[in-house]
C-alpha cells in the first residue's frame, strides 16, 4: 500500500540532481534494494548450475520455493514503486538498476525459473475440447490460507 506513496519524497529532492554533468542515478528505497541484493545472491546460489534456457524445478513449499517467491514479490514491490514514480525519477531509478545489474539478474533468473511448458493444471484444464490453458492465458488466484 505504501509503495506508490514513496516516490513523492524523491520528487521533492529531484531539483538538486540536475546540476551535475555525470550520469545520475537514484536508488529506490534502500531497505528494498538491500533485501533484493541479498535475495539475488541466494537465488544465484540456487540456480548457479542451471544454464539459461534450461529450467529449474522448484518443489512447492520448500526452502528454495520460499526464497524464489520472496525474490519475485520483492520485484513486484519494486515495479509498483516504479509505476508510481514520475518519468524523471524513473530515469534515475533505472540508471541505478543498470549500474547494479539488478534487471539483468532478474531476466537471467526468470529464464531459468520459467517452465518449459507453462500448462495450467487447474480444474479448468481437465475439460476436453478446449484450448490448452497456460499460466499466460489464465488469471491466477493466490489466496493465503
Amino acid at each position: 500500500r505504501i509503495m506508490p506513496e514513496l516516490p513523492k519524497f524523491d520528487d521533492e529532492d529531484l531539483k538538486s540532481y540536475g546540476d551535475e554533468e555525470e550520469e545520475l542515478a537514484l536508488s529506490p528505497p534502500a531497505a528494498l534494494m538491500s533485501v533484493l541484493a541479498t535475495q539475488e545472491l541466494l537465488l544465484e546460489n540456487i540456480l548457479e548450475c542451471i544454464p539459461v534456457g534450461e529450467f529449474a524445478v522448484i518443489q512447492p513449499l520448500s526452502d528454495e520455493f520460499c526464497l524464489v517467491l520472496g525474490y519475485l514479490l520483492t520485484w513486484k514491490l519494486t515495479l509498483a514503486f516504479f509505476k508510481a514514480a514520475s518519468s524523471q525519477l524513473r530515469v534515475l531509478y533505472s540508471q541505478y538498476l543498470r549500474r547494479t545489474k539488478s534487471l539483468n539478474k532478474l531476466l537471467y533468473h526468470l529464464f531459468r525459473l520459467m517452465p518449459e511448458n507453462p500448462v495450467f493444471s487447474g480444474p479448468a484444464s481437465e475439460v476436453p475440447n478446449k484450448d490448452t490453458k497456460t499460466f499466460f492465458t489464465e488469471e491466477l488466484h493466490l489466496d493465503v490460507k
